[in-house]
């Protein structure tokens, strides 16, 4: 059975034997189940209930121990109390036991002493090189290789009920909460989407959703994955993943719940306040390529489109519809979603109206009338549609739920959907009938009812087909320790600026005045018009305090304003320490952009950049990558902001320098990766960007070091 293994998880999920720690013959408790469906399903392999209360559970010999089996065992699923399981686990590893899965409950996730043993399992696992999936998990089912080590209902097996299946290519899905990876199971399976493995990780002792994706993502029999994810423990096996599947072009589909948790940080920087809880793990997504879903329909839908479907060339949409007013709707919905529904040309639709009655319409929406369902007309507007180079997508509308009539004949539907260059995609506005579902899913059919859910997958897979991975980004070695220029707790503008210099950041000329005689001759050399700012290691937003006086033309001025920013400060924080006023020249207009960088308690430094200014917390427009970033990155980084337009030459306007703020970008990142372990937050807010070849300029600086 599990011949030919190339991935050191393959005996986990292919086991040839299994043994039960725990078993029991009350198929209504998880004990039995266990072993109830693993025999519904027809497991290939030898079962071994663990019992030293029974002789033996319906016909099958059970053993008192593990040592008495006398044989080898690829899996053991242990369901005892939580204070034998660490016994049985050694008891494991001493007759060779490769891999375990814990079901038990009671551990890290109760705390207290609790932790501490699943501490000693993790130990375990490390000294032994027993692969452990839990606790407190809810185990797997693999589908191909039937078997159920699990007691979720959603592998049972019913006679009565038989599978339903309209897809080739499956499904793998990994979940960090097992009744919502068994729950996106048991929604494909309704929809008779084909599934190669759903793994529930439990609290991840040993193995994690890192490392389970990576098997995924290097199993032939996978085509698409799910990931419910509440936090990856794995990073550094997630990340290799995820490159993994970026490279070979296999989707991954992930819900990431906790968004709306605090983020535990006090933030010194718009940067880090920006960033919300996820934000790191979104930078991550959108670096790799995986498709963000919120919805679990919704991510099973683009699961299906996924499935069935091949990668459109372009965004157009033909909506084929039975009803006018469902047609426009889908026309409507598509449309919300960024994709194109084109009129079609007078020449393909004087070929449609050969095909359809009169009263119908072959412009796109093309309402081909219920009459022309049972004529023909359907199918043939179908294979005209599929050949034409006027549309990407075909969205089929339609309603399904006859139990006595298809609107296809099988054998005209079958080789188109088999052939088929472009995604045809089916709605029911109706509730599909099982009789429907059951007839399209020979033909490799997967009829969808969320007509919002449709509209997104199939703007997700525009977007999927789109999407080039970028080469991975060295960091650069430093050329100065910037370390040594952390010699206090906190940055000001000045102290930051300094720093930024050292590391080769281009900025503008400026000057610190401490005492007032020295402010002429800063204004001497910098030159009006200029800007006047004050300086503490204790005023990080030094607009909140009145801190902040431009365009000054005059000496004069120069002198009133360095007056009123000394006592605007003292009046606002009175406990703050003064450094002196900075000196700048008044930047030349451009657009205002923030850049700036976190550190991120699981993936580590990351890059953003956004609408900045004042208002740069207003608007959150904002976009986030893993740090370093690569010129192409950070060019790719402006152009997915809502702002890009004002790069771009809005309304007239000169193009903005795009090449130096993504070299910017680029730079900044590199100091975020080099400096990790030395720096929190750099913060550059805001940088002005001037027409295209006159460069960028840095106003304000913010950097803050990381907590000892």
């Amino acid at each position: 059975m599990a011949a030919n293994r190339t991935h050191p998880l393959d005996s986990f999920f292919a086991p040839d034997s299994i043994a039960i720690i725990g078993a029991s013959r009350d198929a209504q408790k998880i004990p039995g189940l266990l072993l109830a469906f693993l025999r519904k399903n027809a497991f290939p392999g030898a079962i071994y209930p663990v019992n030293p209360n029974y002789a033996e559970i319906h016909g099958l010999t059970c053993y008192p121990s593990m040592a008495s089996i006398g044989g080898p065992v690829d899996l053991a699923i242990v369901i005892i109390p939580a204070r034998a399981v660490l016994g049985a686990l050694r008891e494991c590893a001493a007759v060779g036991v490769r891999n375990a899965i814990i079901i038990s409950s009671g551990f890290a996730e109760e705390g207290g002493d609790s932790t501490g043993m699943q501490d000693a399992i993790a130990a375990l696992a490390q000294s032994t090189g027993m692969r452990i999936s839990g606790p407190n998990a809810e185990g797997y089912y693999n589908e191909l290789k039937r078997v159920a080590a699990t007691f979720s209902p959603t592998v049972d097996v019913k006679p009565e009920q038989p599978r339903l299946l309209a897809t080739t290519r499956r499904i793998g899905i990994v979940a960090q909460s097992g009744g919502i990876g068994f729950a996106i199971y048991n929604r494909a399976k309704a929809l008779g989407i084909a599934l190669s493995t759903v793994i529930s990780t439990g609290n991840e002792a040993d193995l994690g959703a890192g490392e389970f994706l990576d098997y995924l993502v290097q199993d032939p029999a996978t085509d698409v994955i799910l990931l419910f994810i509440e936090g990856i423990r794995d990073t550094e096996k997630f990340l290799t993943a995820a490159r993994r599947a970026a490279e070979s072009g296999k989707p991954v589909i992930v819900t990431k719940v906790g968004r709306s948790g605090a983020g535990g940080r006090a933030a010194a920087s718009h940067t880090a306040s920006m960033a919300g809880w996820s934000a790191a793990y979104d930078a991550v997504f959108a670096k790799y390529g995986f498709i963000v879903s919120h919805d679990l329909d919704e991510a099973v839908t683009i699961a299906a489109v996924l499935t069935t479907t091949p990668r459109p060339k372009g965004d157009r949409v033909a909506v084929v519809t039975v009803s006018g007013g469902a047609g426009i709707w889908a026309a409507d919905a598509v449309s919300a979603q960024g994709l194109q529904v084109p009129e079609l040309s007078e020449a393909v639709q004087a070929k449609i109206r050969g095909m359809i009655p009169s009263y119908g319409s072959p412009r796109n929406p093309i309402d081909i009338t219920a009459q022309a369902v049972h004529s023909g007309g359907l199918q043939k507007t179908l294979d005209l549609l599929e050949v034409s180079d006027e549309v990407d997508i075909i969205l089929v509308v339609i309603s399904l739920s006859s139990e006595t009539r298809m609107p296809f004949k099988q054998p005209e539907l079958t080789p188109l959907m088999d052939g088929q260059r472009k995604p045809i995609v089916f709605w029911s506005y109706t509730l599909p009938s099982l009789y429907a579902r059951n007839g399209l899913a020979e033909s490799g059919v997967v009829v969808l009812s969320g007509l919002t859910h449709v509209a997104v997958a199939l703007s997700q897979l525009v977007n999927y087909s789109t999407f080039s991975l970028s080469p991975a980004t060295a960091t650069n070695p430093a050329l100065e320790n910037l370390a040594a220029r952390l010699t206090s707790a906190t940055l000001s503008e000045y102290d930051s600026k300094s720093l930024l210099r050292a590391a080769g950041v281009a900025l503008p000329d400026e000057v610190l005045v401490t005492a007032k005689a020295e402010l002429n001759e800063a204004v001497a050399r910098i030159g009006l018009p200029l800007v006047l700012k004050i300086q503490s290691r204790d005023i990080p937003h030094k607009s909140e305090v009145g801190g902040v006086r431009v365009n000054i033309l005059t000496p004069e001025q120069a002198a009133f304003a360095y007056d009123a920013l000394l006592a605007n400060a003292r009046h606002h924080r009175p406990e703050a320490v003064l450094q002196g006023v900075l000196v700048a020249p008044m930047a030349r207009p451009g657009v205002e952009i923030i850049v700036g960088t976190l550190l991120d308690a699981t993936f580590g430094p990351m890059i953003m950049v956004g609408l900045g200014g004042v208002t740069a917390e207003l608007f959150r427009d904002v976009v986030y990558r893993p740090a370093p970033v690569s010129l192409a990155e950070a060019v790719a980084m402006l152009g997915e902001l809502k702002a890009a337009p004002l790069l771009n030459g809005f309304r007239g306007a000169a193009k903005a320098d795009v090449p130096a703020l993504a070299a910017l970008i680029a730079q900044v990142s590199q100091l975020a990766a080099q400096f990790k372990n030395d720096l929190a937050e750099i913060e550059l807010n805001p940088v002005l960007v001037h027409p295209h070849g006159e460069g960028v300029t840095i106003v304000d600086a913010l950097v803050v070091r990381k907590n000892p």
